[in-house]
């Protein structure tokens, strides 16, 4: 543990140093809890050309990174395919003589060969005989209504893998093509980067710069871009208790509701939940939500807004339009990894189990939700 801490200051040592050997120092500036502050680090160089080439370098680590994802799913994909084409082609055999047999006896049904079978039950003239033509006439009824059910049963376990397969080759192919989308992108980067290199007043400077700064993220960036990531979900599923304790913040008006969060609630409340909100704060825009922060030297930007889900849950999710890490902006890949890893939704049904979301918006410093009762 402590090589790795080592290993990571070192990094981070010799990315400032290249910086401040390529670009002469400036006085900077640091990002406070308010939002409206400056934001970058001292480590990221102002010269356009130089930060552009580092958030393409960014862009190419983290897209190799998906590419890397989308192989190992398209690698699972390809082996569950597989094997259930090997299952349906079993299972079809199997049903075949199944098949033959459900056949007979609905031919038997439909040429009147059980009808015979009734009127000899009727006919009977003792009640021995009765007896006897319905114990032979319930096993032969019973035995036809088990072949009808099994084959059914091997049917619908049939049709189920087939579908199964078939949505999973769909999905597969999805992955292939997503796959050719992004190795397309990461090389169209790589050869953008290769190209400022070469153009840059110190290539081979420049050069080593760049690959200091995949290890920084990889080794650091990432890991405190997570860690905000993590404490927020943390947080915002504690957030309905909140809500419900807070008094003003949950009104009600005949069979709706209204929720009026302010910025300032929801930071007092972020910071009674995590030390590591102390130096960070949410700011309600008009239309959008910003939340910004820094620990230590690393500093982050969130920008997105809610949207209303209906399935498998009401709720409020979060969607992330922008990701700022250290001045530099992350991409698309991220921010969609990020999504899928770490829940910021907020869910009014937490709060009452009949409450559901109907409207969102946020302006002037305070997130407006309307809720109506759905029983």
């Amino acid at each position: 543990m402590r090589s790795r801490n080592l290993q990571s200051r070192m990094i981070a040592t010799i990315l400032i140093l290249f910086c401040c050997t390529l670009f002469p120092l400036q006085p900077v500036k640091y990002l406070s809890a308010d939002p409206s502050g400056d934001f970058f680090n001292s480590a990221i160089p102002d010269n356009e050309e130089t930060r552009k080439l580092l958030e393409q370098t960014l862009s190419s680590a983290e897209i190799e990174r998906e590419i890397i994802k989308i192989t190992a799913e398209q690698k699972a994909l390809e082996q569950k395919v597989e094997s259930l084409n090997r299952q349906a082609t079993q299972k079809k055999t199997a049903i075949a003589d199944q098949q033959e047999r459900a056949g007979a006896v609905v031919r038997s049904y439909y040429m009147g060969d059980r009808d015979n079978l009734l009127a000899a039950f009727f006919s009977a003239k003792s009640i021995s005989r009765f007896l006897a033509l319905f114990d032979y006439y319930e096993i032969i009824i019973g035995n036809d209504r088990d072949i009808l059910s099994q084959y059914e049963e091997q049917y619908k376990d049939l049709k189920d893998t087939l579908q199964t397969a078939k949505r999973n080759s769909e999905e597969l192919a999805r992955l292939r093509t997503a796959l050719e989308e992004q190795q397309v992108r990461v090389n169209a980067l790589n050869k953008d980067i290769e190209g400022g290199i070469k153009n840059s007043s110190d290539p081979e400077n420049m050069s080593t710069l760049l690959k200091e700064f995949t290890l920084y993220w990889e080794n650091i960036g990432l890991h405190e871009v997570k860690t905000y990531f993590k404490a927020l979900s943390s947080a915002m599923n504690k957030l309905p208790q909140f809500v419900q304790n807070r008094e003003g913040v949950l009104t009600r008006k005949g069979m709706t509701y209204e929720l009026n969060l302010k910025e300032e609630d929801l930071n007092e409340f972020l910071q009674s939940q995590n030390s590591l909100f102390k130096d960070f704060a949410f700011h309600f825009n008009d239309g959008s939500i910003t939340a910004t922060g820094k620990s230590g030297a690393l500093a982050l930007s969130l920008t997105g807004h809610y949207t209303i889900q209906e399935e498998p849950i009401n709720g409020l999710i979060f969607q992330v339009d922008h990701i700022v890490f250290n001045g530099l902006e992350l991409p698309d890949t991220t921010r969609k990894t990020l999504e899928e890893e770490f829940d910021l939704g907020f869910y009014p049904g937490k709060i009452v189990s009949f409450l559901r979301t109907t409207a969102v918006d946020s302006q002037e410093g305070v997130l407006h939700v309307k809720l109506s009762i759905s029983f």
